[in-house]
């Protein structure tokens, strides 16, 4: 079984940038869509980002476009999510999940990682 560990969240002041990462273990990833999600206390988790498994192609939520970013290096079974221009909306707990296809739908992806705070201060 492969497992997802996500890192790099934390607390920013709007405007600000954070950078996460997903790194896969015990199994490759690389032949499978990458998605992040988030979830915002009280709400359901909500489509971020996703990236086609050859980094050609790529998904965003309306609400993070021209201001989010997802990348994934196969050589190191690792997924990125640039984060800019960040708003107090952002708040949320983020997971990196797979997927055997590019998609926006929740219910395509698995093996979700535990998660990893995202807090923006106004």
């Amino acid at each position: 079984q492969g497992q997802l560990v996500e890192s790099g969240g934390g607390l920013v002041q709007a405007g600000g940038s954070l950078r996460l990462s997903c790194a896969a273990s015990g199994r490759t990833f690389s032949s499978y869509a990458m998605g992040w999600f988030r979830q915002a206390p009280g709400k359901e988790r909500e489509f971020v980002a996703a990236i086609r498994w050859s980094g050609g192609t790529s998904l965003y939520a309306d609400s993070v476009k021209g201001r989010f970013t997802i990348s994934r290096d196969n050589a190191k079974n690792t997924v990125y999510l640039q984060m800019n221009s960040l708003k107090p909306e952002d708040t949320a707990v983020y997971y990196c999940a797979t997927s055997v296809i590019l998609t926006n739908i929740r219910q395509n992806f698995r093996s979700w990682g535990q998660g990893t705070q995202v807090t923006v201060s106004s």
